[in-house]
């Protein structure tokens, strides 16, 4: 009786132990899931930020440089795109898109030294430029975040109940034209 009684203590001892890590582990993927998501709001925030910001510029250049219609309708395009996007992969191929653009917009107003000592057009470069390097700040903690879920899922053995329990891998933002990120938009006054 005595040896039975110590191999239930045992094997109870075992389930509460295997319970408790499984307990802990699922609350731990959680919160890592949860930061994610709260890491790609604050991406998406910044996104919406900047894609507010467009208008204003496009129509303080608008004013100087009329005729620059294809700039203008490519800025419009990609600031769509931005909006629409769904996911990191959608994400990073219309921040590619809006960089370029950017960098389109910026070398017409280079053409008009007008435009560019206007003080409107001065605070709007000043808070795109700050709105790029929250999306970079943003995107940095994003795939932080995502790195840390991602690596928690694949450990063992939480690799053997983690996709069980609905923890699936997440994306990282990564742009699809790195060139066109490896500088922010030009600027010169």
């Amino acid at each position: 009786m005595n040896a039975t009684l110590i191999a239930v203590i045992v094997v109870v001892a075992l389930i509460a132990v295997l319970g408790i890590y499984v307990w802990a582990t699922y609350n731990s993927l959680v919160t890592l899931r949860v930061r994610v998501d709260e890491a790609w709001s604050d991406i998406t925030v910044q996104l919406k930020r900047r894609a507010d910001l467009i208008p204003a510029l496009v129509e303080t250049v608008k004013g100087y440089a009329a005729h620059e219609k294809g700039v203008f309708d490519s800025v419009t395009q990609a600031r769509a795109e931005t909006i629409s996007a769904q996911g990191p992969a959608e994400a990073s191929v219309a921040e590619g898109h809006m960089q370029s653009a950017l960098k389109s917009i910026f070398a017409v107003a280079e053409a008009y030294p007008q435009l560019q000592a206007s003080q409107n057009f001065l605070q709007l470069q000043s808070e795109l430029v700050d709105t790029e390097n929250k999306i970079q700040a943003a995107r940095r903690f994003y795939n932080g975040g995502v790195r840390e879920y991602n690596t928690k899922i694949q450990l063992f053995p939480n690799s053997l109940f983690a996709k069980g329990m609905g923890f699936t891998q997440r994306e990282f933002f990564e742009v699809e034209d790195v060139a066109a990120i490896s500088e922010p938009p030009r600027i010169q006054f």
